[in-house]
């Protein structure tokens, strides 16, 4: 009899319910300890599919970072200047600086729309169909760009493409954290990143080989391949599984054990003498949502700023939006950044492509680091460290005598690309793991919707400062633009240092009782916690609370408070 048939108050019934939720719970408890247990080889080996779905569906990220790269990379293309800016004293063209501002926040704009609007419609119809609708939406939107006479067009083109671009940038995450199990979570999580360098690199490789051209079709040409991704994207996307954990919460368990199924490869660990059951799985899934349902009680926007969930919606805020406040947002401006400094065009797009490939290497020393046991709250703050001493050293390089410019704009554009593996190792790529399992499940879109749009509202702000900071008809502040960003970012390793916490190694229950108790963030990777027991040690030491236990109360009381 299903636990959630509507409560009759018969003892037969009642006996017949708790029967069924301690067997949920024993299930849920095997399955995380499988969990716990498995190693990396393990995971790869019972979910292959589950990973090329995941990767699937993050390619979706590629085309979004193919496409904002353009833009920015086109303030410092003369052809791009030439139609959409205006001339400068000195006869060269130049996009104005309220206009790059405006183009740039038209995107995050429509960003922040379609992250709003994702937070509501993925979880109403799933991620699949939310996925395609985007695709079909983008093939027409992107038309704008290839037709675009004036840079009122191309205003309209980065609104309303940001609004699949928003839904993009935190649905591929929560599908990636949910098809994996905690083995591989932290991987799949943070391949979305590579999948921005990946299309940053393409972006600025199709760029730079329109330099040569002098027409038109050098800028409508890069517009003209955005169309190269839809098309194949939304076949894939057609034929992957729906997630476990969606089906899960909208009551369709026997849809997420086929899903469960269609992720996994239970052959393989057969063969290995491995054990691997989709029951437990999904029991598993079940016990975690009937907590948080506990704990959150409803899935509403507002949910996220009450109890425990403030807590995290906070950090999963800053966590995006320190990206941008660490310099992302102004590094995005590499090429005319490194203009301005002193380079010409197409050293400018050289160091850059440089510094987008550094973008796509760095995921894999992020993982390098993670394979050996460096947590993620580690990898952040040190990173954002590194960061901040780049940054300072940017500025420094402004005080250049004249006489040395060109080997002053040599050196920015070296650390430029110091700056970018250290970003990519650490803070661009950790973030994307932060974000995905810092969430509660039930509120896991919402949490992210609102990080980004912090990160979206933050990277508005930068985008209006930034062209100011740089263009040379505005403040011309130059390599002086460091110093800005140098102390912003030493307040970010402050905040880190003491909000950000270790969720490495931790299943999803594990980190909502870790949250439900208060634990510090510097206290979160020696704490102990038993889902089951509701229970809390630090160091294996004195509970420091024991939930809302009495004295003698068993599991099967346990059992059924949680049901």
């Amino acid at each position: 009899m299903s636990i959630d048939a509507p409560l009759h108050f018969d003892d037969e019934y009642r006996i017949a319910k708790d029967e069924a939720a301690r067997e949920m719970t024993i299930n849920a408890k095997l399955a995380t300890d499988k969990e716990h247990k498995m190693s990396l080889m393990q995971g790869l080996r019972l979910y292959p599919k589950a990973i090329a779905w995941s990767i699937l569906i993050s390619t979706c990220i590629c085309m979004e970072g193919y496409d904002v790269c353009l833009l920015s990379n086109f303030y410092a293309f003369p052809q791009f200047n030439a139609k959409y800016g205006k001339q400068l004293p000195d006869g060269t063209f130049q996009v104005p600086a309220p206009w790059q501002a405006g183009l740039s926040n038209g995107a995050n704009v429509g960003e922040i729309l379609g992250l709003f609007l994702n937070g509501w419609v993925s979880e109403r119809f799933g991620y699949r169909y939310t996925v395609m609708a985007c695709l079909i939406c983008l093939i027409g939107f992107q038309t704008i760009f290839f037709t675009a006479r004036n840079v009122v067009d191309l205003q309209i083109a980065e609104i309303l493409c940001g609004v699949p671009w928003g839904v993009f940038q935190t649905l591929t995450i929560t599908y990636a954290s949910e098809v994996a199990p905690v083995a591989l979570r932290g991987y799949l999580t943070t391949y979305v990143n590579f999948c921005w360098g990946l299309g940053q690199t393409i972006g600025i490789g199709v760029i730079k080989s329109m330099l040569p051209r002098t027409d038109e079709w050098a800028y409508r040409i890069p517009y003209g391949l955005q169309w190269m991704w839809p098309v194949p994207l939304l076949v894939g996307i057609a034929l992957a599984p729906e997630s476990p954990w969606w089906l899960v919460r909208r009551g369709r368990v026997e849809e997420a054990k086929r899903s469960v199924e269609r992720l996994t490869s239970k052959g393989r660990q057969e063969k290995a003498g491995e054990e691997f059951d989709v029951d437990e799985t999904i029991a598993m899934m079940r016990h975690t949502t009937m907590l948080e349902e506990k704990i959150t009680r409803g899935a509403t926007y507002l949910d996220c700023f009450k109890g425990h969930d403030l807590r995290r919606t906070e950090i999963v805020c800053m966590v995006w939006a320190m990206q941008n406040l660490a310099g992302n947002s102004f590094t995005g401006y590499s090429t005319y950044f490194l203009e301005q400094a002193g380079l010409a065009p197409d050293k400018s797009y050289d160091f850059a492509l440089g510094q987008y490939a550094i973008n796509c290497v760095g995921v894999f020393g992020a993982w390098f680091l993670m394979s050996r046991g460096v947590g993620r709250r580690a990898l952040y703050l040190y990173g954002l460290i590194g960061l901040c001493t780049i940054l300072l050293c940017l500025g420094f390089l402004g005080l250049a005598p004249e006489r040395h410019r060109d080997n002053a704009a040599l050196a920015t554009g070296a650390l430029m690309l110091v700056w970018a593996g250290i970003y990519q190792c650490t803070v661009g790529t950790v973030c994307y793991s932060l974000v995905g399992e810092l969430s509660t499940r039930r509120l896991s879109v919402k949490t992210v919707v609102l990080g980004r749009n912090l990160y979206n509202v933050v990277g508005i702000i930068c985008s209006v400062l930034t062209p100011y900071m740089l263009n040379p008809g505005s403040w011309n502040w130059g390599n002086y633009t460091g110093f800005f960003w140098g102390g912003i970012c030493a307040g970010c390793v402050v905040y880190t240092y003491y909000r950000v916490p270790e969720p490495q190694g931790r299943s999803f229950a594990e980190l909502d009782l870790l949250f439900e108790k208060g634990v510090s963030a510097r206290d979160f990777a020696k704490t102990r916690v038993d889902v089951f027991g509701d229970e809390v040690r630090v160091h294996g030491g004195e509970s420091e609370k024991d939930g809302q236990r009495e004295e003698g109360k068993g599991m099967e009381e346990r059992d059924e408070k949680t049901t």
